[in-house]
């Protein structure tokens, strides 16, 4: 058949449709009408179809003879043409392959079941313990919560990390970025808070990371304790970008079922780069212009759209505490994923490679950190303790290449010299191993103890 034959016939199918449709709705009945089209082109990792109807959002099926075909989610359309992004490989599928719209979108199984499983992309177990039979069934992509009903930032969360509970002390429903390069201890990290949070429930995202990460995030950081109030959605690098991107907002959706329990939950999401640079993929493919340093506005649409969903719930209800690291190439802060991090989220954790290599774990940084919410939370001593460690802290690190040179001469400023004089004890403060919890109590009695041997700030 012609190419002008074909297009009359797709264009009478989608005329009697809309006139099913049209009459159904009148009579209050539905149709039922499914219409199919065909895959017409395939580049890359696009996907399009003509002669169907379907939503943004939606699923499709892509039929072959070797098996049930693949499926993929409609990402947008131009004209008659609708473009999909596959959730599996494209192996054995052919031109002008049958496309039939499913007419759903994504459901997120919640409740206690999914307690101690990992999960995929798509919800479903990859941890070989069978079958998971939700109590209900959510939805992927909910609307944030109005702002002005939400309850304040003011409870602390304890996340068991001296430094962050002293001096960047988080709350229940805060989001923080946690903003590092390669090697410098984001995993050892994230891995003190899972063991050692009193939240009630941890959701761990893991997109995009390597594969053998999953596995050992489960079994050594999170442990057979830690995973009996903890859920992992794992999407690694080899899997589609599609993929990665419903990882992020599934374990989103189950943060938001636990909160909507009345729960306090850890999000851990690793990484928010790793589903910027996805829906970058899914941008490019489908024809939007790059912007800044190669990713589409899409991007910088979707980010806070992401973090926005996690929060407080209304007073009285649960939280979502969220932390998203964000992977800064080559050390450089002002990646464009990590900026638009920045400006949304309610503060910022750094890891320096500098302290990394010395040795010096965790390797936060505080003068570079900050919580956006610590002056709501901390007491007006605690405030000041951690504000007089900063200032040593500081006058410490931006001489210590003099002092280590012996090139310092004491006397030139007494802010150095006291500095100086203490920093071991700041030194071993800030140190923490992985295995040890300091609760947030401890860690203000600490804080007070090694400031209180210092000399009083002018």
């Amino acid at each position: 058949m012609s190419d002008p034959a074909q297009a009359f016939r797709q264009a009478r199918q989608l005329q009697l449709a809309d006139r099913l449709a049209a009459r159904g709705a009148r009579t209050g009945l539905s149709s039922g009408l499914v219409v199919s089209g065909s895959l017409r082109q395939v580049v890359g990792l696009t996907l399009v179809a003509e002669g169907c109807h379907a939503e943004i959002g939606t699923r499709c099926r892509i039929e072959h003879d070797d098996g049930p075909g693949v499926e993929a989610e409609v990402v947008g359309f131009s004209g008659d043409k609708i473009y999909l992004m596959p959730a599996s490989s494209m192996i054995n599928i052919r031109p002008n392959a049958r496309v039939v719209p499913l007419g759903r979108q994504a459901e997120v199984p919640l409740g206690a079941q999914v307690l101690g499983r990992v999960l995929d992309g798509e919800g479903r177990p990859i941890d070989g313990k069978g079958r998971i039979r939700p109590e209900r069934f959510g939805r992927l992509h909910a609307p944030p919560l109005n702002p002005l009903t939400r309850a304040p930032v003011d409870r602390v969360l304890d996340v068991g990390v001296r430094a962050i509970n002293s001096v960047l002390t988080l709350g229940r429903g805060q989001r923080v970025g946690l903003f590092a390069g390669s090697g410098v201890g984001k995993s050892s990290l994230l891995g003190m808070m899972t063991r050692h949070t009193t939240a009630d429930v941890i959701v761990v995202g893991l997109i995009g990371e390597r594969g053998r990460e999953v596995r050992d995030f489960v079994m050594n950081t999170l442990g057979e304790a830690g995973m009996r109030k903890a859920v992992v959605v794992a999407s690694p690098a080899d899997q589609s970008p599609l993929m990665r991107l419903r990882a992020a907002y599934l374990a989103t959706a189950l943060a938001e079922g636990f909160r909507d329990e009345g729960k306090n939950v850890l999000l851990l999401m690793d990484s928010l780069t790793r589903f910027a640079q996805a829906q970058r993929e899914i941008g490019l493919a489908i024809g939007e212009p790059p912007a800044t340093r190669g990713f589409p506005p899409s991007v910088f649409t979707k980010i806070p759209q992401l973090i926005e969903r996690a929060g407080n719930a209304e007073p009285g209800g649960g939280s979502i505490t969220g932390v998203y690291t964000v992977l800064v190439e080559g050390d450089d802060m002002q990646d464009p994923v990590g900026d638009t991090a920045r400006a949304i989220l309610d503060g910022h954790i750094v890891l320096s490679r500098d302290l990394a290599e010395l040795g010096h774990y965790p390797a936060i940084d505080i003068e570079a950190s900050v919580s956006r919410v610590a002056r709501d939370l901390q007491s007006l001593q605690q405030r000041q303790d951690a504000v007089r460690l900063r200032h040593l802290y500081a006058a410490y690190r931006r001489n210590q290449d003099m002092i280590r040179l012996g090139a310092y001469a004491r006397g030139s400023d007494q802010q150095v010299d006291d500095a100086i004089a203490h920093w071991p004890g700041i030194n071993r403060y800030l140190r923490q191993e992985a295995d040890q919890a300091c609760r947030f109590e401890h860690a203000v009695e600490q804080l007070a103890e090694v400031v209180g041997e210092l000399p009083a700030a002018a």
